[in-house]
């Protein structure tokens, strides 16, 4: 009998012009390297391969990807079935993922929900900090906001549902959980998840044209916490653009890129 994480992938058509292919129903790390494994496949070979000459765009979820292309195409059951046949295969993600490092400060002012949420645990906030730094994320997807990263890998002793009336404005680079994920909002904007610190990174920037996301699906996210003497001034060399993303990566990883 299929367990849950190697069941059969479904096809479903997404109106006219995408097709979803989904691999599971429930969020973990296997099945979500499976999606990110088969979206990395199509994106290499997306402008090689005549059938995928009319993709528009390769959007990975939890637990499915969604392929859209023109629906004037007349090849889309020809691209289903390729699709099917390598979601089938069982192709995981190939690559490791990147590895950051990224700084939060867990000011008061910047930490507004900790001492609620250290009170439901019966915990310091000194002791949430401490499993927040020790846990190791992955990024899941990236959604709700441009750069917004959903992120597995909270503790479930952290675990808190979202706030009972949401926030107007949640501030820029708030660091949040909710349920068992933790995220960074790059945006101010309303949200009802629990804020815990800020970070001084960046995570969405225009300047970098070909991934505006500093994140990316299959990444992970280690924190190390910052005074605010240090979270001012990574701040401001930020926002000069004088603090390259390269700066938080895992030595490996730059040596990768280089």
């Amino acid at each position: 009998m299929e367990t849950l994480n190697q069941q059969v992938p479904r096809l479903l058509a997404l109106g006219d012009g995408a097709w979803t292919l989904e691999f599971g129903n429930e969020i973990s790390a296997s099945i979500n390297a499976r999606v990110t494994g088969l979206a990395d496949r199509v994106n290499r070979v997306r402008h090689e391969l005549p059938l995928l000459a009319s993709v528009t765009d390769v959007v990975p979820t939890y637990r499915s990807l969604t392929v859209h292309f023109d629906p004037s195409d007349s090849h889309a059951d020809e691209l289903g079935a390729w699709l099917l046949a390598l979601g089938r295969a069982g192709h995981t993600d190939e690559r490791k993922g990147r590895q950051w490092r990224l700084p939060v400060c867990f000011d008061e002012d910047f930490a507004p929900d900790l001492p609620t949420l250290a009170a439901a645990k019966e915990l310091t906030a000194d002791q949430v900090i401490e499993r927040l730094l020790a846990a190791e994320f992955r990024v899941y997807l990236i959604g709700f906001l441009p750069g917004f990263p959903y992120m597995g890998g909270l503790p479930a002793e952290l675990s808190m549902p979202r706030l009972a009336s949401p926030r107007q404005r949640v501030p820029k680079n708030s660091l949040a959980v909710a349920g068992e994920m933790c995220s960074v909002y790059p945006w101010e904007s309303p949200g009802g998840w629990n804020l815990l610190g800020r970070t001084p990174v960046q995570l969405f920037d225009l300047q970098h044209a070909e991934q505006p996301a500093m994140l990316a699906a299959g990444d992970r996210v280690r924190w190390y916490a910052i005074q605010r003497d240090e979270y001012e001034r990574l701040l401001a060399l930020s926002q000069s653009s004088g603090l390259p993303r390269e700066t938080f990566l895992q030595q490996e990883d730059v040596t990768c890129q280089a």
